[in-house]
This record gives structure tokens, sequence and C-alpha cells, in this order.
């Protein structure tokens, strides 16, 4: 069945400038991290992009290692690309990644010249396309100069393959140096991509500051802390959960008493502010406008349409912001 975009999807979708750019990225953008790979079902992940789009959720996000098997989804991408979003190319973000383990030998990870741009035109293979809207570095080199890293992501613009650059997982120091480094060589930075939610607030320790100051755009990544921060867990651990064994990213250990204590009264609040648990925590992150946008990942449809409804109440009033702090730091 041939595809046609919904006619209505960019009046409800709310839209933020990234930092001093002229591109906007809508409120809340779609990683491709899970359940889009390989040894998942392909109509499934081909459904909740279409649906995304239809809800105005313009930005894909992407990585080189991403699946599993590593590259997967990439490739699962190029073809939803080819049979589904072909003449919509020009309305969508596709943002990739490279800094982690890619392949053997000494360039296969990390941040050498070597690596970042053979990795790119692997992504760009995978995906059958051109160019990506946004290249990232994913993860800090601690052996690479700077300066040749950030040479790489000002090439891949050069040449073509990236319209903008970005970094991920950078703290404020390392921000700050990469930010003047690709200034000065004429590439700006466009974003940056720090996990972020209630229960992992390391960002506010001077990095919103520093991209606020650099004119550095933001998205959120893992603004649920990995599933915490929703309903799922607050009646013990389903076995088809991440936490029941389903990733190697949140362990039982994880959900102490503490941090369900914390998730059963943020509960309370999402509930008297008409919400769930996840919309709060998602429109939580997105308050004031410090974060251009918030990445979620999705298994299913009726998770990216109550991600798109939070969007509804991103307003906070001053009682609840102090009801959610006195949570935080209990």
């Amino acid at each position: 069945m041939v595809y046609t975009a919904n006619n209505q999807r960019y009046e409800t979708m709310k839209y933020r400038r990234c930092g001093r750019s002229g591109l906007k990225l809508p409120a809340i953008s779609l990683g491709l991290w899970h359940n889009f790979g390989g040894v998942d079902v392909y109509e499934n992940g081909r459904a909740m992009l279409r649906r995304a789009f239809d809800l105005g959720i313009t930005h894909f996000d992407l990585a080189n290692n991403y699946g599993p098997p590593p590259g997967s989804a990439e490739e699962m991408f190029g073809k939803v690309l080819q049979s589904d979003f072909a003449p919509y190319r020009d309305e969508i973000i596709i943002s990739s990644k490279a800094g982690y383990y890619m392949w053997p030998g000494p360039y296969g990870e990390w941040g050498s010249k070597k690596y970042l741009i053979s990795s790119l035109d692997q992504s760009l293979k995978r995906m059958k396309l051109d160019y990506v809207d946004i290249f990232y570095h994913h993860r800090p080199d601690p052996d690479t100069p700077l300066e040749e890293t950030m040479g790489a992501l000002d090439l891949a613009v050069r040449q073509g393959k990236a319209l903008y650059v970005g970094l991920s997982n950078y703290n404020a120091e390392q921000t700050k140096a990469a930010v003047r480094i690709l200034k000065e060589l004429g590439t700006p930075c466009l974003i940056h991509q720090p996990r972020y939610s209630m229960l992992d607030r390391w960002v506010e320790n001077g990095l919103l500051d520093a991209l606020e100051e650099d004119g550095v755009g933001s998205i959120a990544f893992s603004p649920l802390a990995k599933g915490m921060l929703t309903d799922r867990y607050l009646h013990g651990i389903p076995k088809d959960s991440r936490a029941g064994g389903q990733s190697v990213f949140l362990k039982p250990e994880d959900l102490t008493d503490e941090v369900m204590n914390k998730i059963r009264s943020l509960t309370v609040v999402a509930e008297k502010r008409g919400q769930k648990l996840s919309q709060m925590a998602l429109a939580w992150v997105l308050r004031g406008g410090g974060v251009t946008s918030a990445l979620i990942g999705a298994s299913r449809i009726s998770q990216i349409e109550d991600a798109v409804n939070a969007l509804n109440g991103l307003e906070f009033s001053a009682d609840e912001l102090a009801a959610i702090e006195a949570i935080l730091k209990a």
C-alpha cells in the first residue's frame, strides 16, 4: 500500500530553533537505537516511523552501531526511506553518529579522521543517501587530538556528506573546546546530544550553560531514564521489559527502593497534572526551552503518540516544580 503522509502533520507539533542556527527541530524526535534493527520485526518499525512522521516528527536519529546487529538500523531506515519517505526527504532531518566500535583493527572506533570519514561513508551506503543532515561524534576520544576529530567533522560538511555537525557525551569543558575549534574551522557546532532526565541531571553542572552561551542546540537522550520514568515498573518487573532482561543497560538492581519511591511519588504529581509519568518526564526535560528536543525510543506506536501528547502540557507551576525537586532530592 502506497504511503501518503498526513496532511495535518505540521499543525500540532511544536518546532524549536536549534541554538542560533536556521534549523528547527521537533520538540519530540525519534531515535532508532532499539527496535529497528535486523533482529526486530521490520513492519513494526516501519509502522512506527510512518506514524511518527504523520504526527510531525521530522527528525530521526541513528548511529553507525544501532541495531542489533550494528548497522542494521540504518539499513532498515534506508528501506523505509525508499519505500515511503522518498517524496518527503527534504522535510526530514536524518542524523547519524560515529565513535563506538564498528569493525576490527585500529581504525574501527573512537575519533580519528580515518574512522569518522570511513564510518560516514558506510552509513550513507546503508541508508542509500547522498548526505545526512547531522553527523555527530558519538563520544570523546581521549587519545586523538581534538583538532583532528573536529577537522573530520568539518571535512564531512565540506565534502557535502553532512549539512551540520554535532557532539554527543562531551562534558562542558570538552564541549567548549570542540565548539571553539569548529568555529575557527568555519563549521559551527549545531547541536549536542547528552543524556538527561529527572533522574540523571549531570548536564545541569555547566553543560547546558555552555551550550546556551555558545548558541548550540541540545537534544536529550534517555529522557525517560531507560524506561524507569514510566508506569512500566510500578507493579514489579515485567519479563518483556528492559529490566526484565531485554537490555544490558537497565538491570533489576537499578530499581532500588529509593528509586521506586521517587517514581511512585512523581507518578502522583503527574496524575494531578493529567499526565502519565512518561509525559511529565518529557515535559520536564523540555521545560523553559533550554533543551531543543527530547529524543525518545519506542517499541510500539502508542508510545510515540503518548510522547507527542506530552507537548500539550509543557507548562509547570512553581508549586509543581518545587514538589518535583523535593521528591528528587529526598
